[in-house]
């Protein structure tokens, strides 16, 4: 397994500064945040790293180059947005940007993605799986044909009162793969997988590893601590920030030892990254570029 990060939470630092920030740091990896130009839509949204829109083969040979020179990889081209967005128009702008995506990962000879599914928050599962129907053949195909692999992250996207009550991520339970890897049937088309979002849902972190081994394209870690006093306050139908928050790796609630070790029983040698989202490291820069640090030093116990 190769070890890196996720560059979301290097907002304000160049491409070239994360390339060597990692390679400093002896991680092998980016997962590399390609939002549009224009500013963040949300907590960790909005960075970009790569200008997809504007990538040719001049700044992408550019870009082989300095991370073959720096023995960083990029494991895949991140964009996460609702796809399944109830605003049409806001749907056909992230989809779009998302052909840009895979073009671009193409093109830097990446041949992955990161993203989510989508989800209409206020209708049911069943309601959207008919629009998942409609809308990601056409993006799969695509892709598809470029030779790019989609990994959709886990992550039920339902944290705050306005994406209640469903969230804007069907892609989120086992159940739920079941049913889209059934009507999405796409060599392509795979988990980007965090166990996290799998611990405040309550949902066993390591039995789908063994059952979707086939599918986990790429790997998160993020840990998340359930503060159990709140929960047993306000319940599970309380918006999940309520009763709990992500925290760095070892500072949660996930068995890293017995997560690492499910993943290499499969056979997972893939691409394993680091993510950052513990509010206690948000001050500045440095406390971000701390929190990767400490989070490769404590998973180093496990990923060698």
């Amino acid at each position: 397994m190769k070890l890196g990060l996720i560059t979301s939470i290097c907002e304000g630092m160049t491409f070239e500064e994360v390339v060597d920030f990692a390679a400093e740091n002896g991680l092998e990896c980016l997962e590399v945040a390609c939002w549009p130009q224009g500013g963040a839509q949300r907590r960790y949204a909005g960075v970009s790293h790569i200008d997809v829109a504007n990538l040719n083969e001049e700044k992408a040979a550019y870009i082989k180059n300095l991370c073959a020179e720096k023995g960083v990889a990029i494991s895949a081209l991140a964009y996460y947005p609702n796809t399944l967005d109830p605003d049409l128009e806001k749907r056909q702008s992230y989809i779009d940007h998302l052909y840009k995506l895979i073009d671009a990962s193409a093109m830097l000879d990446v041949n992955m993605i990161t993203t989510f599914v989508g989800r209409v928050p206020d209708k049911t599962v069943s309601e959207n799986l008919e629009i998942v129907k409609e809308v990601w053949p056409p993006i799969l195909e695509y892709a598809k044909g470029k030779g790019v692999k989609v990994a959709i992250e886990n992550c039920p996207m339902l944290f705050t009162e306005d994406e209640w009550p469903g969230g804007q991520n069907l892609m989120t339970t086992p159940a739920n793969w079941r049913k889209i890897f059934e009507i999405l049937p796409y060599d392509n088309f795979g988990i980007n997988y965090d166990p996290s979002h799998f611990v405040w849902q309550q949902i066993d972190y390591i039995k789908p590893i063994y059952e979707f081994k086939d599918k986990i394209f790429h790997v998160h870690y993020k840990d998340i601590k359930v503060y159990q006093d709140k929960l047993a306050d306000v319940g599970v139908m309380a918006t999940p920030l309520q009763f709990m928050s992500p925290k760095l790796p070892g500072l949660g609630d996930v068995d890293w030892g017995k997560y690492v070790s499910a993943l290499t029983d499969i056979g997972y040698d893939g691409y394993t990254c680091i993510e950052v989202e513990d509010k206690a490291f948000e001050k500045s820069l440095d406390d971000a570029k701390k929190a990767v640090i400490l989070s490769a030093k404590y998973l180093r116990n496990f990923v060698i």
